[in-house]
């Protein structure tokens, strides 16, 4: 039931492209496509491909779990950019302020000459 409910909650979570086009394309050819769904229909004879066939229905899972890992990664590092921008942007701000804050301060010192 806890499992259901989660699928409940995240089907209401995706985005009206993920709900019109569920499925991701695939990278492979049509010719490709074949040769996996031929293997896939062949009766398993090691215990690994029988037991992965029990978890086929998790392919979904794992797309979406990859999508939003690589999402995450690619946040991440453009939120380090963005960090490192913005110390940047920091220092130009604070030698700006100091060069302005000397210049103020010229005409009112008498010159040491």
């Amino acid at each position: 039931q806890r499992l259901l409910r989660l699928a409940e909650l995240c089907r209401r979570l995706e985005t009206e492209e993920e709900k019109v086009l569920p499925f991701y394309p695939s990278s492979l050819g049509e010719l490709e496509q074949q040769k996996v769904r031929r293997v896939l229909e062949e009766a398993a004879s090691e215990p690994l491909a029988r037991v992965m066939k029990d978890y086929m229905g998790l392919e979904r899972f794992w797309q979406r779990f990859n999508k939003a890992k690589l999402e995450e990664k690619g946040l991440e590092r453009a939120r380090a950019a963005l960090a490192d921008r913005n110390q940047e942007l920091r220092k130009l701000l604070q030698q700006y302020l100091a060069g302005a804050t000397i210049s103020q301060k010229v005409p009112k010192d008498p010159h040491p000459l």
